[in-house]
């Protein structure tokens, strides 16, 4: 199993306009690519990939397409008011987070 674990909107750390515009063409990249994708999980700051308002609903649209699941974490969403928002995918647990990172043969963490 291929988890893509997204705890940010952002890749890397420094310009946050710059972390952004990174991450959304790395999953513009990676939903067009041959790479398989089991589950992207999205927690913190990653909640707003998959809330209205994303730049990378497309993206993740594609990645579900191809048999990605998508769980987004039930806390940060409330924490953030954002359950409503959610656009794509399920909310997700912190047990099923634990359980999936103890089973998967890799994490892609941008």
């Amino acid at each position: 199993m291929t988890l893509l674990y997204l705890n940010s909107d952002q890749m890397g750390s420094g310009d946050p306009a710059l972390g952004r515009k990174l991450l959304r063409i790395f999953l513009e990249k990676l939903a067009a690519s041959d790479v398989q994708v089991d589950l992207v999980g999205c927690v913190n700051s990653g909640i707003y990939l998959t809330s209205d308002g994303s730049e990378v609903l497309e993206s993740l649209k594609k990645l579900a397409e191809k048999g990605a699941r998508l769980a987004t974490c039930g806390t940060c969403l409330d924490h953030l008011n954002l359950r409503e928002k959610l656009q794509i995918g399920e909310v997700g647990t912190m047990d099923q987070t634990v359980q999936v990172m103890a089973i998967a043969e890799r994490i892609i963490r941008p």
